[in-house]
């Protein structure tokens, strides 16, 4: 937790012809978007639907603001081109690799992506028959020996009786293994033994440093509690006709009042989880407007347009008040971590720094929201580790509506036409596996998002598949 105190987070895939853009060697040319329901891809005026938007399109990756393309280039020791295209690559891997874990069933093991421009996607499999699908769909195959499933099944047991001494449990899909951190050498044997998780499942390493908070409405502006300290604002978000934004649960409990980076009165929480999650919200009064940006590097508005959660692998950029902007990857996802004040579960691990103060800013892929900073180890000086809290549990938590804006959501229904009937509707957090209906048909989610206007099912193949 980094808060800063005042005084000092099948085997064959229905649509084999998601191939991923770009994601040839040394091309940052975005192959032709996937059709819905088809087994190829297929570009404009040659058999697409119309409306339909490859997932570089739908989530905005070609809209990057100069200031997150050279905060990339800068942390990454990117190109300008190679920046450009690792965010289209890194959106296409991510529906492709969707798309292949609701094919693979309980024999995915995992999916990430390799290379400067995130131009290689990885998939691992537990079954040799399923190669043929993940190459199909333009993916390398991974053979393994424990499944996702099985590894999520070890962590949880981990993570029941786990402490302090064993702060960082997490799946290292590339190791097809389950990493535990120890700060105290023999403590992660010991937590072995109690839980009776097999030895040769687990890979324990030792932690130089326990995580810690880091405590201190754009996202990444500071604001002040109530009763003391600083953190950072997340994602700006609107609940009715409440405005407010999506923080960090260790910054403060329901009730707490704050202040704004300018100490003028600006709300209060509204709800806080902490431990178990780490997701807060406070509502702000009529003197603070929600915007749908995240404060970049300089301080220039990056714009937010989506909540769509990125693959391993994949860039992330972090905005806090005390170190400003600050980029890495996405290590693992459905990370546990103890805190001395207990455990959370469900984070991201990264490579990004971060400081006191930070607690509570905004984790950003390309355009897409990802979570707010939870706590972390290091600092910005000599590199670190920190775990975001994801954005999506924490907006269907409470009810809340993303703020947004940047792209062409795309066509909606003509003049004087009908809306489609059916269950999905635009607002709602949707998370892998679910099913909806509209316009007549059922969709399955691939990708964890909240929905928004331009992203019905039958337009956007990297969110749904129709079945």
């Amino acid at each position: 937790m980094l808060r800063r105190h005042a005084r000092t987070a099948c085997t064959a895939l229905v649509a084999a012809g998601l191939m991923l853009a770009g994601l040839q060697a040394g091309s940052a040319t975005a192959a032709p978007p996937p059709r819905p329901h088809d087994t190829g891809a297929a570009a404009p005026g040659q058999g697409q639907e119309a409306g339909v938007r490859s997932a570089a399109e739908a989530l905005g990756a070609g809209s990057a603001r100069p200031e997150l393309l050279r905060a990339l280039e800068r942390d990454l020791g990117l190109t300008p081109a190679q920046a450009r295209a690792r965010l289209a690559n890194e959106a296409e891997a991510g529906a492709t690799a969707a798309g292949l874990r609701q094919a693979l069933g309980t024999a995915f093991a995992g999916a990430w992506v390799d290379g400067a421009e995130a131009g290689r996607l990885t998939v691992a499999t537990t079954r040799a028959a399923d190669a043929a699908a993940i190459r199909a769909a333009g993916a390398e195959a991974r053979l393994v020996t424990r499944g996702l499933a099985d590894l999520e099944r070890a962590r949880a047991s981990l993570d029941r009786a786990a402490t302090a001494a064993t702060p960082v449990r997490y799946v290292d899909v590339r190791a097809n293994l389950l990493v535990m951190e120890e700060v105290r050498p023999g403590a992660g044997a010991r937590l072995l033994a109690d839980t009776g998780v097999r030895r040769d499942l687990v890979r324990v390493v030792g932690a130089s440093a326990a995580p810690r908070p880091l405590y201190d409405i754009r996202g990444g502006d500071a604001y002040y509690m109530g009763g003391g300290g600083r953190c950072s604002v997340g994602f700006a978000v609107t609940r009715g006709t409440t405005q407010g934004f999506a923080t960090a649960g260790h910054c403060g409990r329901a009730g707490t009042s704050t202040s704004g980076y300018n100490q003028v009165a600006q709300g209060s929480f509204q709800g806080s989880v902490f431990p178990g999650n780490d997701m807060a919200w406070v509502a702000t009064n009529a003197n603070w407007t929600a915007t749908p940006y995240v404060k970049g590097s300089g301080g220039a508005n990056t714009q937010v347009t989506g909540s769509v959660l990125q693959p391993v692998g994949a860039s992330v950029c972090r905005s806090g008040s005390t170190t400003g902007w600050h980029c890495g990857t996405i290590q693992q996802h459905n990370t546990s971590v103890t805190y001395p004040e207990g455990t959370i579960s469900g984070v991201t691990r990264t490579t990004v720094c971060a400081e006191p103060g930070d607690s509570g800013g905004a984790y950003i892929s390309g355009s897409q929201a990802q979570g707010v900073t939870s706590g972390g180890s290091g600092n910005c000086s000599s590199g670190g580790t920190t775990f975001f809290q994801p954005l999506n549990p924490l907006l269907q938590n409470y009810g809340l509506t993303l703020k947004t804006t940047g792209t062409d959501p795309g066509p909606g229904p003509g003049p004087g036409e009908p809306e489609p009937g059916g269950t999905w509707a635009a607002g709602k957090v949707y998370a892998a596996g679910a099913v909806v209906t509209y316009g007549g048909a059922s969709y399955r989610c691939l990708q964890g998002h909240q929905a928004r206007t331009g992203w019905e099912p039958p337009v956007v193949p990297a969110l749904w598949q129709r079945v």
